[in-house]
């Protein structure tokens, strides 16, 4: 359930959602041993796609700083 081709799509609100979708239904109880182990797998998959573009948009913001100084 966790191929790379979604995770491209998707931004991250609709991951930071879904993860949130995820733990409520792990949570609440709702889905079974198996169901629940599947699911945290994808969760686990969307924390690793967060911090991934988290820190890409960190180095973006790093680098349009130091163009900034370069042009004062």
């Amino acid at each position: 359930m966790s191929g790379t081709s979604e995770q491209n799509g998707q931004s991250f609100e609709q991951a930071v959602a879904e993860l949130e979708a995820i733990i409520a239904r792990i949570e609440s109880g709702e889905v079974g041993l198996e169901q629940s182990i599947q699911e945290y797998e994808r969760g686990v998959a969307l924390v690793k796609r967060c911090r991934e573009m988290l820190e890409r948009v960190e180095q973006r913001v790093v680098d349009l700083t130091a163009q900034m100084g370069k042009k004062a």
